[in-house]
């Protein structure tokens, strides 16, 4: 379901009425759905709704399982009050000293947050003197008092370091103070209300006229939503209808689907039909971004149930759509894939916490959707926590009501536990240069990139060797396996940045930004380059490929996906002479990449392996990694037959890496090239190398490391193997008489048939004409056809440049007529065959599909 902004406007209202009543309502019990207006009482409602939202209700806070979440509240609040009792000279917190550091400015504010929701927990849980404590909210005022009159009211010493703290981070925690502590507020500190609106509205910076700015490029998706969901918070405090009505029309245009060829405001951030996220105008964000995005909506949908402000079945469908096409896809087992998690890769919170909070969304979501939708997603709930080998933790959750909500679902013996994804499935991401190929026992992620996607992200010391990370990296995530043992922070901790799993680099020693440039970001302001600047985003922080084939076709639970390696931008604009002289770049190493995905392997075909700057190149084609005492075994066999164990460069028909304490294996099928090279090798390494606020934990991991090399110097190669998730080796050594077969594979035209499936999935590179078997191709292109055992043909066509106005190809034959096609798709005969002639203009990489007799 794509939402568009005239869809939503329609169902939006611009403007409610938003007048004290005579009281607050009571806040909806847990699970229950109101629709309608409320007319006058839309602020004590919305009002009611934010008290219910972080500090529960009688209903939620009495539930057994909730309790653990109130003590924690509690105990939070606690620490607090100590921390304040103790501060120094210049701290309001002790151990948080203030004036230079606008991280420790944000934090005080959080612990005030904290002490205050606290004293707002609603009746039904463990006991607390906190709760109700005049004394202790007073407390808190006091504190929003001095750090506004120290540090936070004179706009011209403030506004130093992230602008994140100054426009969202800061207005967070005093917008939800300032809701939750309005009554004492009126009564102690009046004066606060206003004198910290005006002072977050000055600190919109880079908004306009004190207010969001739909033209800025940092009001865009997540941070939004941020902004918008504050200013309904602050506008229902002081009965603003206006900021209300405003701040819910501008987060609206979060929900609508992003139609690259019409942007709105020129804004490229957020969800797009093929179901990938965009934030930073060109990170791959799902996992990260996302995951902030969906909470945050899920929230405003809680926060504007029954206030009249909002059609709640509208939203509740958009949501319900990231959910299933977004967000499901790319969690396995309760995994986060690290394709979509940026600069969050780097972090000790992994995959498995990263889902929490899609978790608490999906749980809140079930309870504003139909019975059957909301059956669905209660079952995914129930998924999420069975499947995954570290649950959600409800303790992570925002509200006391999802918590117990959560709870409810995990307890009701008539909920099933059901995955929204189907067994067996193939997506292409191509909006966002991604691919996931899911079957049952394991899940295939593929990070590409383009000159419309970046490269990765690195960001405030985060993800400190980020370089390789889109040039087809990938993570092989295997069943019943804790993914936070394979992949994660020590993952990238332990594994060479130029030996991950996929990657073709050259031999080469790259610096981090700190290591170059003694700074978390390259700082030359007179060429524009400051922390947040353009310059900055596009050269250091996220830089785009310069390369325009990435992309791939998708033909039922089968797909294809293409690569052609390219520098980076800032390398590009290096050697134009666009850069200063010590602004450094590096150069990448060439490849033309295919991965044909399929029911038992993913298929790799790599041409065009090299370095015009004649370097050493090594192509990786898996990396995995194990505890050092983990029973781990390698196997193989060589190509004329003979058996094969241990380390080195050998002429391997086939290999298999097993972990007997797991369970799981893969093997590898060589169908060409030159003799691979296997590693085992025990490394130590602190978590501080991939992120400098990490810990010093030092991690031990043996990792296996399974590669090609080329000399320098060396011509280019080729080579093509296949990735068999939990082969036996007998199964392996079938592969011998088949069904799998190279038909071509060079830097023009790259393609495999598989006789099992009756498939031939091909990708062209290169203008003009290719053949692959029975298919003619014109151009670059991907193409996926499938002969049917009842005679029919099935094919997929994409255009992966998302540059091409038609695609053709041509099936040579005896002639055939469709029988369904997609609009779009023209099926004409021609000697010898059938042509058939797809429109692609402005689809954006989209698959066309025809069954043809």
């Amino acid at each position: 379901m794509d939402i568009s902004r005239r869809t939503l406007m329609s169902a939006l209202p611009a403007a409610a009425t938003l007048v004290a009543g005579s009281g607050p309502p009571a806040a909806p019990a847990a699970g229950r759905r109101r629709d309608g207006p409320v007319g006058p009482g839309g602020r004590d409602r919305l009002l009611a709704n934010a008290d219910a939202l972080f500090a529960g209700d009688t209903a939620s806070n009495a539930r057994a399982e909730v309790a653990a979440k109130l003590t924690a509240i509690d105990t939070a609040a606690r620490r607090r009050l100590a921390a304040l009792d103790g501060a120094g000279p210049g701290e309001l917190f002790m151990g948080t000293p203030l004036g230079t550091s606008e991280a420790n400015l944000n934090a005080s504010f959080q612990y005030l947050w904290e002490i205050a929701l606290a004293t707002r927990v609603a009746d039904g849980g463990p006991a607390s003197d906190l709760r109700g404590n005049t004394a202790v909210r007073r407390r808190v005022l006091d504190g929003l008092s001095w750090l506004h009159e120290h540090h936070y009211g004179d706009q011209e010493r403030g506004y130093y370091g992230n602008w994140f703290t100054w426009e969202i981070g800061i207005s967070s925690h005093v917008s939800r103070t300032l809701a939750l502590l309005r009554e004492e507020v009126a009564a102690y500190r009046p004066e606060l209300t206003g004198l910290y609106i005006a002072s977050m509205d000055a600190y919109l910076r880079n908004g306009k006229d004190g207010d969001a700015d739909l033209d800025s490029r940092f009001h865009t998706g997540a941070n939004l939503a941020d902004i918008t969901t504050n200013r309904m918070l602050q506008g229902a405090v002081t009965g603003d209808a206006r900021r209300v009505a405003k701040a819910v029309a501008d987060q609206e245009t979060v929900y609508a689907t992003i139609d690259p060829y019409r942007l709105r405001h020129g804004v490229t951030d957020g969800f797009y039909a093929d179901g990938s996220f965009i934030q930073h105008a060109s990170v791959a964000y799902t996992g990260s971004y996302g995951t902030a995005l969906l909470g945050r909506v899920t929230q405003t949908l809680k926060l504007l149930d029954g206030t009249g402000l909002a059609d709640g079945d509208v939203l509740a469908g958009v949501l319900r759509e990231w959910v299933t096409r977004g967000f499901a896809p790319l969690i396995f087992e309760g995994w986060m894939m690290e394709v979509v998690r940026g600069r969050a890769v780097s972090r000790t919170a992994g995959g498995y916490a990263a889902v929490t909070a899609v978790a608490e969304s999906v749980a809140d979501l079930s309870a504003y959707v139909p019975r059957e939708q909301a059956a669905a997603l209660r079952a995914y709930v129930k998924h999420l926590a069975e499947t995954s080998r570290v649950p959600p933790d409800p303790g992570g959750f925002v509200s006391p009501v999802s918590v117990a909500r959560y709870a409810g679902i995990l307890a009701d013996p008539a909920v099933p536990a059901a995955d929204l994804n189907p067994p067996a499935r193939s997506l292409a991401f191509n909006a966002m240069d991604k691919t996931v190929h899911r079957r049952p026992g394991f899940a295939f992620a593929l990070a590409r990139s383009s000159d419309r996607i970046s490269k990765y992200e690195y960001m405030n010391g985060e993800n400190l060797m980020p370089w390789f990370q889109g040039d087809g990296a990938h993570y092989l995530y295997l069943s019943g396996e804790d993914q936070s043992e394979a992949f994660g922070v020590d993952y990238f901790t332990a594994v060479s940045p130029y030996r991950l799993a996929g990657v073709t680099a050259p031999a080469e020693e790259r610096g981090t930004v700190p290591e170059l440039y003694g700074n978390l970001w390259y700082d030359n302001p007179e060429r524009g380059f400051t922390a947040s600047s353009e310059s900055q985003n596009t050269y250091v922080y996220f830089p785009r490929g310069t390369n325009t084939f990435s992309g791939g076709a998708t033909l039922g639970a089968f797909g294809a996906a293409g690569l052609v390696q390219g520098d980076d931008a800032a390398y590009a604009a290096r050697r134009a002479g666009l850069l200063p002289d010590d602004f450094v770049a590096y150069r990448n190493a060439r490849a033309t990449k295919s991965w044909f995905l399929l029911d038992d392997e993913v298929v790799v075909l790599s041409a065009g392996v090299g370095d015009d700057a004649g370097r050493a190149v090594t192509t990786t084609v898996d990396t995995r990694i194990a505890d050092p005492g983990a029973a781990v075994s390698v196997t193989g066999r060589l190509r004329d037959g003979a058996r094969w164990a241990g380390t080195g460069t050998a002429p391997l028909a086939w290999l298999r890496y097993a972990d007997a304490g797991r369970g799981t294996s893969v093997g590898y099928v060589f169908l060409a090239g030159p003799p691979p090279t296997v590693e085992r090798e025990t490394v130590a390494r602190s978590r501080r190398v991939v992120r400098l606020s990490n810990p010093d934990t030092v991690v031990t991991k043996r990792v296996f490391a399974l590669s090609v090399t080329g000399a320098a110097g060396a011509p280019a190669a080729s080579m093509a193997w296949a990735l068999v998730p939990g082969a036996s080796e007998r199964r392996l050594a079938a592969y011998a008489r088949g069904p799998l077969s190279v038909v071509a594979n060079d830097t023009g035209l790259q393609a495999v048939r598989h006789t099992g499936l009756g498939l031939l999935a091909a990708n062209a590179f290169t203008p003009g004409p290719h053949r692959a078997a029975w298919l003619h191709l014109d151009g670059p292109a991907s193409v996926l056809a499938r002969r049917t055992r009842a005679g029919a043909v099935e094919i997929a066509v994409c255009d992966p440049t998302m540059r091409r106005e038609r695609v053709s190809v041509t099936l040579r034959g005896r002639a055939r007529a469709a029988v369904a096609a997609d609009e779009g798709v023209d099926v004409v005969r021609v000697p010898g065959g059938t042509r058939i002639e797809v429109t692609t203009r402005r689809a954006h990489g989209r698959s066309f599909t025809a069954t043809l007799r």
